[in-house]
C-alpha cells in the first residue's frame, strides 16, 4: 500500500506542474515551478503540514523537490535551535549537503560513462 500512496502523491505533484505549464500558455516556466515547489515545501514544513504528508506517503513526498524544501526548512530550524540565529543559514545547507553531493558525483559519473547524442 505504501507504494500506491507514494505513486499517487508523487504523481499529483507532477500533474499539477504539467497543468501549470500547459494551461498558462508557457508563461509559467519549469524554473518557476521548481522555485514554487521548493518554497511550497518550506512553507508547508514551517506550518507543520509537510511531515504528516511524509508520514503518510513516504518517498512520494520526500523524493520530489518539495521534499528538498522541507529538508531545508527542518535543517534551518534545527540550526537555530543549536547555534542561534546564525544556525538558520548553516543548518539548511548542512541538512541538504549529502543530497547535493550525491547529485554532483552521480552527474559527473554519468558524464564520464555516457556520451550525449547530437
Amino acid at each position: 500500500m505504501i507504494f500506491l500512496k507514494a505513486f499517487i502523491v508523487g504523481g499529483l505533484f507532477c500533474v499539477v506542474a504539467q497543468l501549470l505549464i500547459d494551461l498558462t500558455t508557457h508563461k509559467v516556466t519549469p524554473a518557476h515551478i521548481l522555485v514554487g515547489y521548493v518554497v511550497g515545501g518550506v512553507v508547508l514544513s514551517a506550518f507543520g503540514l509537510y511531515q504528516p504528508l511524509i508520514d503518510w506517503a513516504g518517498a512520494g513526498a520526500t523524493v520530489p523537490i518539495t521534499g528538498f524544501g522541507h529538508l531545508l526548512a527542518q535543517g534551518a530550524i534545527q540550526g537555530v535551535e543549536q547555534k542561534g540565529i546564525l544556525g538558520a543559514f548553516s543548518g539548511g545547507v548542512a541538512a541538504v549537503a549529502t543530497g547535493i553531493t550525491a547529485a554532483v558525483i552521480f552527474g559527473y559519473l554519468a558524464a564520464i560513462f555516457f556520451k550525449p547524442k547530437g
